[in-house]
């Protein structure tokens, strides 16, 4: 998934190209995002790149093709994906998880998944072996079930009504579940009832 500034930048570029018909330098992308590194720069569009936003040609300066149709139009609603952010959850110990909508986010829509999907904020660093760190928001698929290894977001506590949500990877051990955390440091959490409240399917995080 793309960070905030990796966003910024590809509205930029769709921008430019919307209104000029020819993509910027690196240049004039550093001056529109506030960046003053070229090699900041050139990161950010390796990374759009794999994401197969764009395609580029480094011995040319301006040979950049965006991966979609050009538009004659501004941008509406319906190309842009908003997930909802919904409060704060623990990876690192268990916390009430409110289900309260924070605020919508914008998601290229190449990057979001079809299915019902929400954001995440994580706090905590007990996945951090998987990539996920403290702050990050994780993009979660609304699923009720998960296989052995899925990193999920669940709810989990000592009885039926389980209260705790947390971010760990699902096993099965018997008939009770195994939440792993990505931290050699940390212990696993075993638990009679659980509630699988979706997959995580993907990470933002801001520079």
């Amino acid at each position: 998934m793309l960070t905030g500034r990796q966003q910024e930048i590809w509205k930029f570029l769709t921008d430019y190209v919307d209104a000029h018909g020819y993509p910027p330098t690196v240049r004039e992308i550093g001056e529109a995002v506030g960046l003053a590194s070229p090699s900041t720069v050139h990161a950010h569009l390796a990374n759009l790149e794999r994401a197969g936003l764009i395609k580029r040609d480094p011995t040319k300066p301006r040979a950049l093709e965006l991966r979609r149709e050009p538009r004659a139009e501004p941008a509406r609603a319906a190309d842009v994906h908003r997930l909802p952010l919904v409060g704060e959850i623990a990876a690192g110990g268990p916390l009430l998880a409110e289900q309260n909508v924070e605020e919508y986010l914008a998601v290229p829509e190449p990057l979001a998944g079809g299915g019902e999907e929400f954001l995440l904020r994580v706090k905590g660093d007990s996945m951090v072996n998987a990539g996920i760190l403290d702050g990050d928001l994780v993009v979660v698929r609304r699923e009720q079930t998960a296989q052995d290894g899925d990193i999920v977001v669940a709810l989990a506590g000592d009885d039926e009504t389980a209260e705790d949500a947390t971010v760990k990877r699902f096993f099965r051990d018997g008939r009770r579940v195994r939440l792993q955390p990505e931290n050699d440091e940390l212990e696993p959490i075993f638990t009679d009832h659980v509630q699988i409240l979706g997959k995580v399917t993907g990470v933002f995080r801001s520079l």
